[in-house]
C-alpha cells in the first residue's frame, strides 16, 4: 500500500510540473477589461509577460480571451495557423484600442489578411518571406449599446439581427484570413485619448456588413488610415434613414462618445427617399435632420462631413447612369453650402466610376453571383445597390479622394503610399485581394 501511495505522489509531481511548464494555460482566467495592456503568445513556447494561447484555449466569458467561433487552428513552433479563416477574441470594455500583431514563420512564408469585428478590414494583406517575422499595427473601435451621459444611461435600439453582430458585444474579435496566416503574438493596449475618431452614420452602403458576399465602404476604409492616429467608428446600419438613425438613439450614442476634434460623416438617402407623409421630403424633413446633425456635432467640438449617396447600378440604353435618388443628393449639396461644412460628392463621382466600368464590368462591383457561389445559396444573387468587397473598396477610394480634396485636417492621417484615385479609371477587379470570410448569406440587407 505504501508503494501505491508513493506512486500516486510521484505521479502528482510529474503532472504538476507539466502543467506548470505550460503556465496553466488551460485554466487561466484574465479580467482583460481591467488590464492596461494585454499580450498573447501563440506557439509551442511560453514567453515572459505573455499569456500563452494554444488551440485548446477557447474563448469563454470567464476566461476573457481565446480562440473563438469554433475555429480550427494548429500550433506550430512560434505561431498558430489554419487552412480556413480563424478567430481570436478578447473581452474588452468600450473604447479605442491599439493592436499589434506579429506574423511570420522562421521556417517558411506567411500570407495574411486581418479583419476585426464584422469583417472590418484592418490589414488588407501582409506577406512575409521565408524566415521573416513582420509586425503590423492598427487601431480599432469597440462599442456596446449603452449610452452613458449625465442624464442617466439609456440604450441604442438595435434590431434583432444585430444582437449577434460582433460589433455590439463586449469583446474584440479578430479574423485571420488568407493563404498562410501565421500568427505569433498579439498585443492590445488602450489608445491614447487624443486619437482622432471618425464616426460614420449611414445605411447598408456604409455599414460593416457581417457576411459574404456583401460589403460596404465603411468597413474597407479603416485600413487606409495611420494607426494610433485615427480610428474609424462605424455606427451605420442596414435599412436606416437619417430620421430613424436619430430616433433609434444611434446618433445619441455617437454624440455620447464624441470629443473635440473628432469627425462625423453622414451618408443617407437610399431609404429616406422612400418615406412618405406630410412634410416629408429632401428639402424639408431630410434637410432639417441634416442641419440638426451638423449643429449637434459642432456643439461637441466635432467636424461634420456630408456625403451624398452613391448611385444605384441602373443604366440606360446609351450606357449612362439613370438618376434614381431624386432630390436627395441636391439637398445634401445645398445644406453643405448653407452650413459651410465639407462635402464629399459620392453621388457625382460614383456616376463617373460606374459609367467608366460600363454595364457589364460593373457587375463585379455589386452582389451579382450565380446560384451556389456560396454555401446554401440556392438562387442567383442580383443586387444593384449593395456592393461586393471589390466594389465597396472602390467606393472607399472615392471617399479618400473626397477627404484629400475637402477635409485637409483629416487627409494628413491617410497612410503614406496610399495612391490617389480617379473615378474615371477605377482599379481592376483582379488587383483587389479579398479571401472570403467564413460566414455567408443569401439574404439581402435591409434597404435598397
Amino acid at each position: 500500500m505504501k508503494k501505491f501511495y508513493k506512486f500516486l505522489f510521484l505521479l502528482s509531481v510529474i503532472v504538476s510540473a507539466c502543467t506548470s511548464s505550460r503556465k496553466n494555460v488551460a485554466t487561466q482566467t484574465l479580467n482583460t477589461a481591467d488590464k492596461s495592456e494585454m499580450k498573447y503568445n501563440f506557439g509551442l513556447k511560453s514567453m515572459d509577460g505573455y499569456m500563452q494561447v494554444t488551440p485548446l484555449i477557447k474563448y469563454t466569458t470567464e476566461r476573457g480571451y481565446g480562440i473563438d467561433l469554433n475555429s480550427a487552428v494548429v500550433e506550430k513552433e512560434g505561431f498558430i495557423t489554419g487552412n480556413k479563416p480563424f478567430y481570436f477574441s478578447v473581452k474588452l470594455a468600450e473604447g479605442n484600442y491599439n493592436v499589434r500583431v506579429k506574423l511570420g514563420d522562421k521556417n517558411g512564408t506567411s500570407d495574411a489578411a486581418i479583419r476585426a469585428e464584422n469583417r472590418r478590414m484592418m490589414v488588407n494583406r501582409l506577406q512575409t518571406k521565408k524566415g521573416e517575422l513582420s509586425t503590423i499595427d492598427f487601431t480599432v473601435h469597440i462599442r456596446d449599446t449603452i449610452i452613458r451621459n449625465s442624464n442617466g444611461n439609456s440604450k441604442v435600439r438595435i434590431k434583432p439581427r444585430e444582437r449577434v453582430y460582433h460589433h455590439w458585444d463586449d469583446k474584440l474579435t479578430l479574423e485571420f484570413n488568407g493563404a498562410e496566416p501565421k500568427v505569433a503574438t498579439i498585443e492590445i493596449k488602450p489608445a491614447d485619448k487624443d486619437v482622432v475618431t471618425i464616426f460614420l452614420a449611414g445605411n447598408s452602403t456604409v455599414v460593416d456588413q457581417a457576411e459574404e458576399p456583401y460589403a460596404a465602404w465603411g468597413q474597407m476604409i479603416p485600413a487606409y488610415f495611420k494607426p494610433k492616429k485615427v480610428v474609424v467608428a462605424n455606427y451605420a446600419e442596414s435599412g436606416e434613414s437619417l430620421s430613424s438613425f436619430i430616433s433609434a438613439k444611434r446618433f445619441e450614442k455617437v454624440l455620447s462618445l464624441m470629443k473635440r476634434g473628432d469627425y462625423a460623416f453622414v451618408e443617407f438617402g437610399h431609404n429616406d427617399m422612400k418615406q412618405k407623409g406630410e412634410g416629408i421630403g429632401a428639402f424639408t424633413s431630410y434637410k432639417k435632420d441634416l442641419k440638426f446633425f451638423i449643429a449637434e456635432v459642432k456643439k461637441k467640438g466635432g467636424y461634420p462631413v456630408l456625403v451624398t449617396s452613391m448611385q444605384r447600378r441602373s443604366f440606360n440604353t446609351e450606357g449612362k447612369i439613370i438618376e434614381t435618388l431624386g432630390d436627395y443628393p441636391a439637398a445634401v449639396r445645398q445644406t453643405a453650402q448653407e452650413e459651410n461644412v465639407p462635402l464629399i460628392d459620392l453621388n457625382a463621382m460614383s456616376k463617373i466610376m460606374y459609367e467608366a466600368w460600363g454595364e457589364k464590368e460593373s457587375l463585379k462591383a455589386f452582389v451579382h453571383f450565380p446560384a451556389n457561389s456560396f454555401p446554401n445559396q440556392k438562387v442567383a444573387l442580383e443586387d444593384n445597390t449593395h456592393f461586393s468587397p471589390y466594389g465597396a473598396n472602390q467606393i472607399a477610394q472615392i471617399i479618400l479622394k473626397g477627404i484629400r480634396e475637402n477635409v485637409p485636417g483629416l487627409s494628413k492621417f491617410i497612410k503614406p503610399g496610399v495612391p490617389g484615385f480617379d473615378p474615371a479609371k477605377p482599379g481592376l477587379f483582379e488587383s483587389f485581394y479579398w479571401p472570403n470570410s467564413s460566414s455567408a448569406t443569401s439574404v439581402k440587407p435591409d434597404g435598397n
